[in-house]
């Protein structure tokens, strides 16, 4: 289901209910497990009215925020999320819109909360071909031989035709939920792109991972 959903992913198609749902999600995970949003974000949509518009959250800011207060503790990220609201609604959602399109990372980072890393993720959300600088991608890249994870992911998506971002959610996805194989079988893939001299056998890493993400999901 993840990777339909990150293939469904069109900064071209983006909407005002898309832009302001994903950006509450990013602000929230922060620090935070994603297990744990997950579980409390429901109740935090509801509260800021399904993003059905930033004017109408920037409009009810107060009661959106009173009632996202009972779900989630952080005054700062719910207060964050007000401030999206008002942003979007004072700057226009088309100018925003054209400033993502000229330059996400940078036209992110003019939300509370989305730093120079968090602005990968919120990008990546958004449909931007772009990997997280994630700490298990990062892990997994440098036992893979790569210094980075957006050279790491791009590398995999030449050979496998995926998009970087689908790359990027199978890699991040697997790690996550099958935290001790996936070390034993990076450094079998360390020694496929990196002893035998080519970087073909990247492609077979990600059929791996993406099989064993799908069994464990079952």
């Amino acid at each position: 289901m993840e990777i339909l959903w990150q293939r469904s992913r069109i900064t071209t198609a983006l909407s005002e209910t898309v832009l302001l749902r994903e950006t509450a999600w990013v602000i929230l995970s922060a620090g935070m497990r994603e297990t744990v949003v997950r579980s409390k974000f429901p109740a935090i949509c509801d509260s800021f009215l399904n993003w059905r518009s930033a004017a109408d959250i920037a409009g009810s800011a107060e009661s959106c925020f009173q009632a996202a207060m009972q779900h989630f503790g952080s005054e700062l990220k719910i207060k964050a999320i007000c401030t999206v609201a008002a942003t979007v609604t004072q700057k226009g959602f088309d100018r925003i819109i054209d400033e993502v399109h000229a330059d996400p990372l940078a036209a992110l980072q003019q939300f509370p909360f989305i730093g120079p890393i968090t602005c990968f993720h919120l990008a990546k959300n958004l449909g931007v071909p772009v990997a997280k600088p994630d700490r298990h991608l990062s892990r997994l890249a440098e036992c893979c031989g790569y210094s980075d994870n957006q050279t790491f992911c791009s590398t995999i998506a030449q050979f496998t035709g995926d998009p970087i971002d689908v790359v990027d959610i199978v890699l991040w996805r697997f790690a996550t939920i099958s935290a001790a194989d996936y070390l034993g079988f990076a450094l079998m893939a360390r020694r496929l792109a990196l002893v035998n001299g080519t970087q073909k056998h990247l492609g077979q890493i990600l059929s791996y991972f993406r099989q064993r993400e799908c069994e464990d999901c079952d």
